[in-house]
């Protein structure tokens, strides 16, 4: 075992300084802990528990925004800033349950339908955000943006390799089924095929969720296949919980206060 060097206290700094940014530890706040050592004077194992606990909470702070930045999540969303009084008929008791993570767990799907505005994507970017925390993979996308990922994968010969990367997040967010237009030449499978491939794959075997503005019987012509959507549709039955927001379009709400406040005309709610 290596002997402490000697030295004056600003070398013995610069040491330690050295040795923590080797252990990829940067930026922990030693002259704070130094600080508290001569303040409280602790025993040298609660002094050295005490630097290596700010080591872990250091690493786990980086851990989790390198997995928040890394999940394709654009927009930051959290359940304290959600208008619970403006869903009255949204059941809080399921939705905190969602937060337990229990249903990724035991890796059951989550389907949650409902007209746009409604906090259908709120709620899952939100779930996004605590799976990070507990420093799990992690994916979020839109429906369109997804199957175009995987077209290009068809064309350029990588579908295998992006179709597991896609497969691999312990929680995968499918967000806004129904809305962009998918596109796809000929040749190529539907979206249902490949939705239907990827949800195979994951299936009972990590937490797919997916939202919808859109009524499931109009899964089949959205994703070009009636017959592969209804079997989507029933694999995720099989094994998923369905959350349907029965409510107004918050965005709806804020276009309206801002029309008031702006003497504007008011906007109409639109149909899902």
């Amino acid at each position: 075992m290596p002997r402490p060097g000697k030295g004056s206290a600003g070398e013995l700094r610069e040491r330690i300084e050295h040795h923590l940014e080797r252990l990829g530890l940067k930026g922990l706040d030693i002259d704070a802990h130094l600080a508290w050592v001569n303040t409280t004077n602790p025993g040298e194992i609660d002094a050295v528990e005490c630097l290596l606990a700010q080591a872990v909470a250091l690493k786990r702070e980086r851990s989790i925004e390198w997995r928040i930045q890394g999940s394709g999540l654009k927009e930051r969303k959290t359940m304290a800033c959600f208008d619970w009084a403006f869903q009255p008929k949204l059941d809080r008791r399921v939705i905190d349950d969602l937060f337990t993570l229990s249903c990724v767990t035991r890796h059951e799907d989550l389907l949650i339908t409902g007209k746009s505005g409604t906090g259908k994507s709120h709620i899952l970017k939100a779930l996004i955000l605590k799976a990070c925390e507990q420093e799990w993979m992690v994916r979020y996308s839109r429906c369109v943006d997804m199957v175009d990922d995987l077209y290009a994968g068809l064309a350029d010969g990588s579908y295998e390799r992006r179709m597991k990367k896609w497969c691999r997040p312990a929680l995968l967010v499918i967000d806004d089924v129904g809305l962009g237009q998918l596109k796809r030449r000929e040749d190529e499978p539907t979206a249902a095929h490949i939705l239907f491939t990827l949800l195979d794959r994951r299936h009972e075997n990590a937490t797919t969720a997916i939202t919808s503005n859109i009524k499931l019987s109009a899964w089949g012509k959205y994703l070009g296949d009636a017959t592969l959507a209804a079997a989507v549709l029933d694999r995720l039955a099989a094994n998923s919980i369905h959350i349907d927001i029965d409510g107004p379009s918050y965005r709806q709400h804020l276009a309206r206060q801002r029309a008031v406040s702006h003497s504007l005309a008011l906007p109409t709610e639109t149909a899902p």
